[in-house]
């Protein structure tokens, strides 16, 4: 067992395996679940639903904060390490949320969404280009849709264990999993394979980066403003999506509609790996923000009508999907591999300081407007996202 579990762990394809059991886990517990758990957090707290994400979206702006910290900790000592390490964090962060009172739950929060910094995708991803070489972006393609099942496995496991056991002994059985499950897969992931070395430092070749040395500063900020605006479409709708389609008027079959997500993202991945190989990132980017913009136009104009709001999270996951997969290979191929995880971390501080305050924006304007309007505040957002990406493609003379 000992030696299956090795050979698991060095190959590429179990790498692959490996990393997207564990972002399984690791989005279910550490960030799907919330949504499922925060009406019974803010009842028990005497707050409003909005209160608590918008201590949601204050843990996500601290998770920002030490996102670049991170990339470059995963340059020097190896995104496996640091994903090990946060594996214990993220099930300390667990038990110390579930723990804690009220007064102090924003500090629970806090050091749950720095924990997560050192496990999800970011380290992920550059736990894949260390270990693959020049095959990570179609690693990369392949890890994004093991993981896409995370929340249609989330939201009812969630829910499952909610009816039987209260917000915070759910808690700390997530923290065991964290510890128990994800901390061990990702130490098998330690030894790096040395045939790599060329690969990851090598000049020139698949990964050395499409962006010149004038124009990438400028292409950094572009791409880097354009997944934080796609990212505040995702993040936002995604966090309420449940409370979402409840509040248009589907009822019960809410969670149901919303399980489509997760399907629909694997779906996208499929398709990427037929077609991606023609699909330059660039273009992927345009078109993730497209659908997840449109989704929500969508909804707004269907509102409570079934079969709009199944094609609305069809498109919704479709382009989550898509995005999941070039916020990984999109800054692999225009800057390269050798400050991979710093270019990740730079990029991550930046949609992680919008992203931040998405739940709460959303969830404050679905308290405050009907649905529709915050709808279509997010399409204006995924149209300028849209807008960032094709001036990028244009610097990079591919339009």
């Amino acid at each position: 067992m000992a030696v299956f579990a090795h050979r698991l762990g060095t190959g590429p394809l179990g790498s692959v395996w490996l990393i997207g059991l564990t972002q399984i886990i690791g989005y279910g517990t550490l960030y799907y679940s919330f949504p499922i758990l925060a009406g019974s957090i803010a009842a028990e707290f005497g707050w409003k639903t909005s209160s608590v994400f918008g201590m949601f979206s204050l843990a996500l702006l601290a998770g920002g904060l030490v996102a670049p910290w991170a990339g470059k900790l995963v340059d020097r000592v190896g995104a496996p390490g640091v994903m090990t390490a946060g594996s214990a964090a993220s099930a300390g962060a667990l038990v110390l949320l579930a723990l804690l009172p009220g007064k102090f739950f924003l500090i629970g929060l806090i050091a749950l969404e720095i924990a997560s910094s050192l496990v999800l995708y970011d380290a992920a991803f550059a736990a894949l280009a260390q270990r693959t070489g020049r095959e990570a972006r179609l690693r990369i393609t392949h890890m994004t849709l093991i993981a896409g099942f995370a929340s249609s496995l989330a939201w009812p496991a969630t829910q499952g264990l909610h009816a039987v056991f209260d917000w915070r002994e759910v808690l700390l059985i997530f923290a065991a999993i964290n510890l128990l499950i994800c901390m061990p897969l990702h130490a098998l992931l330690l030894r790096k394979p040395p045939a790599l070395a060329a690969d990851l430092h090598g000049d020139g070749g698949p990964l050395a980066g499409e962006a010149s040395a004038e124009i990438a500063p400028r292409v950094l900020v572009l791409v880097s403003i354009g997944f934080a605006l796609s990212g505040f479409v995702l993040s936002g709708i995604l966090t309420m999506m449940v409370p979402l389609l409840t509040a248009i008027g589907l009822g019960a079959a809410a969670v149901a509609v919303a399980t489509l997500f997760g399907p629909a993202q694997v779906l996208s991945r499929f398709l990427n790996m037929g077609l991606g190989k023609k699909l330059h990132p660039i273009s992927g980017s345009i078109l993730a923000a497209g659908l997840m913009g449109g989704a929500a136009v969508l909804l707004s104009a269907t509102g409570s009508w079934m079969i709009g709001a199944i094609a609305f999270a069809v498109m919704f996951g479709l382009g989550s999907g898509l995005n999941s997969i070039v916020r990984g290979t999109l800054p692999l191929v225009l800057f390269g591999a050798k400050t991979y995880g710093a270019v990740l971390g730079k990029m991550a501080f930046a949609r992680l300081m919008l992203n931040a305050s998405a739940p709460f924006v959303f969830a404050w304007m679905l308290d405050h407007f009907d649905p529709a309007v915050a709808l279509i505040g997010m399409g204006i957002v995924g149209a300028l996202a849209i807008a960032c990406f094709v001036i990028t493609g244009r610097l990079l003379k591919h339009y």
